[in-house]
């Protein structure tokens, strides 16, 4: 989640969404599709950014090179709740869009991940001066192109296919950004991890 381990206990956990009341909270009927839709491109089966995977209850569990995500029983000691909460920019996920150009301490680039290794950051990676992030999208036949304005929306480019499914992100930038979760989805997981994250 970070270049460094984060210290959970200086982050303002006041700003978190209120806890679901929803009783019987499970991670394979609850929490799985949630984590499905935003969050298995850069922590599934395929890629595990930070070593963290939420593809299995054990997984997320078992944490990430942070440490462990979740404190069954207490989900304002969950570094997983703070990050999908957004609620500090450094550990928000997904990560938070910048304008492109190099990201900042965090250590991610725009809206398709993370810098290459000495790289300028921004939209997936791409070279600077590249389609992307900023720069108005192209017509074409049709209508509008993809995400980075040119080229076809994600879903319709032949073949592709990433941990996203297809046209979803393959680890090189391209697909649409994840998107990040509700108050609503922040406080079934948060409901979840206090019932004890079954």
């Amino acid at each position: 989640m970070a270049a460094e381990k984060v210290d959970i206990s200086k982050l303002d956990m006041s700003k978190l969404p209120p806890a679901a009341d929803k009783k019987g909270l499970t991670y394979a009927k609850d929490i799985l599709p949630i984590f499905e839709e935003s969050c298995f491109r850069c922590h599934g089966e395929e890629r595990q950014k930070g070593e963290l995977r939420l593809d299995s209850l054990q997984t997320v569990l078992k944490g990430g090179e942070d440490g462990k995500v979740v404190v069954p029983g207490d989900s304002k000691k969950s570094l997983l709740v703070a990050a999908v909460a957004q609620i500090d920019d450094e550990i928000a996920m997904p990560p938070k869009r910048r304008p492109g150009g190099p990201a900042g301490p965090g250590g991610q680039g725009g809206p398709g991940g993370p810098r290459g290794s000495g790289g300028q950051g921004g939209p997936g990676d791409r070279p600077p001066g590249g389609p992307g992030f900023g720069d108005p999208p192209t017509e074409g036949p049709g209508g509008q192109g993809g995400p980075d304005g040119g080229g076809p929306p994600a879903g319709e480019r032949g073949g592709e296919r990433g941990p996203g499914g297809p046209g979803g992100f393959g680890g090189d930038g391209f697909g649409p950004p994840a998107k990040p979760l509700t108050a609503e989805q922040v406080g079934l997981i948060r409901a979840w991890i206090d019932q004890g994250a079954k």
